[in-house]
């Protein structure tokens, strides 16, 4: 395979006032990532609220300018002003369709509008290339003209990707595309991107905070904290051998239907996440790490390599601990 997305040391920096400075103080919300997207893969995202993941996600799909760092596309960089053509190379499902779905406007003119702007189908096609649309999303063609008042959670949310996937996408972002829907409809929307991948062939980069959907759906894993990415790895890797302290800790925070309601808890990850307006000199994990030293605090630890497996944390090594397999599986 070969890479279809590079990020190439990705900044995106704000500048904020707040009460503790006069000043404009810089927020760091992605904090020089570097990631590659296969052909025809998924890529999952991870980490807590506030680690950056929508902010990257918004970056691949040219709705948030990076502040340092290179997007490159097949190859191309894909620059600050992207082509129409690049543009509807990657496409974004977002998190919540009510919020990104006119609530005005029929389905059939949304989706229309789409083709028409790209010059995909001729007008006489129309009709065909919008049933076609309803058939890939498995939604009935009565769907087109209703509103997205007028559909359940998991139907709107069908009509977003389908929405993605009118102007014909190599890689569609899907951004927490099922944490707002209950669970059978989480579970209808992921065999769908399932079945779009196998098909289509598309490339998906999935962010959510449910390590059992990653795990279903994900060839790949980034871990991100504090804006970084801290560990990479195959699926099987991350869930069964992760490396880093963070990593670990959020595998043991997940839901076990295995554990006896008589079993202890595994001791929760204590302290706050480090702040996207503290300047960190050393590894971001250090305040909360149990096990922490003196080095951790002089420089960003490095990246340190087992094959296609890479960690951002001193003590990791191809034959440190392994983590037991607690995550649940869907």
């Amino acid at each position: 395979m070969s890479a279809l997305v590079e990020l190439d040391d990705i900044a995106v920096h704000f500048k904020v006032r707040t009460h503790r400075s006069v000043l404009p103080t810089t927020l760091r919300a992605v904090d020089g990532v570097s990631l590659t997207v296969e052909r025809s893969e998924c890529l999952g995202v991870v980490g807590e609220s506030g680690c950056g993941k929508s902010t990257l996600a918004g970056v691949l799909v040219g709705l948030t300018e990076p502040t340092a760092g290179q997007v490159r596309y097949d190859g191309q960089d894909m620059g600050v002003r992207r082509s129409k053509e690049l543009r509807r190379r990657i496409q974004m499902v977002f998190q919540d369709p009510v919020a990104s779905l006119n609530p005005r406007r029929r389905v059939r003119s949304v989706l229309a509008e789409l083709i028409d702007c790209h010059d995909l189908v001729p007008d006489a096609g129309m009709t065909s290339a919008l049933n076609s649309l309803m058939e890939m999303v498995n939604l009935p063609t009565r769907v087109l003209d209703a509103r997205p008042r007028e559909l359940s959670g998991g139907q709107r949310q069908r009509v977003a990707i389908a929405r993605a996937l009118a102007v014909r996408p190599d890689v569609l972002v899907a951004d927490e595309a099922v944490s707002a829907l209950d669970v059978s409809a989480q579970a209808t929307v992921v065999n769908l991107l399932a079945d779009l991948r196998a098909e289509l062939g598309l490339t998906i980069v999935f962010i959510s905070h449910d390590l059992g959907i990653i795990r279903t759906l994900c060839d790949r894993v980034a871990v991100m904290y504090a804006g970084r990415v801290v560990e990479e790895g195959t699926a099987d890797t991350i869930f069964t051998g992760a490396q880093h302290p963070y990593t670990q800790a959020l595998l043991r925070a997940a839901p076990d239907l295995r554990r006896r309601s008589t079993e202890p808890r595994p001791p929760a990850l204590e302290g706050e996440p480090s702040g996207a307006l503290d300047l960190i000199t050393g590894c971001p994990f250090r305040p909360r790490c149990p096990e922490a030293e003196a080095a951790c605090a002089k420089a960003p630890p490095p990246f340190i390599h087992d094959g296609s497996h890479r960690t951002a944390c001193i003590h990791a090594s191809s034959s440190h601990r392994a983590t037991a397999d607690t995550t649940p599986r869907n």
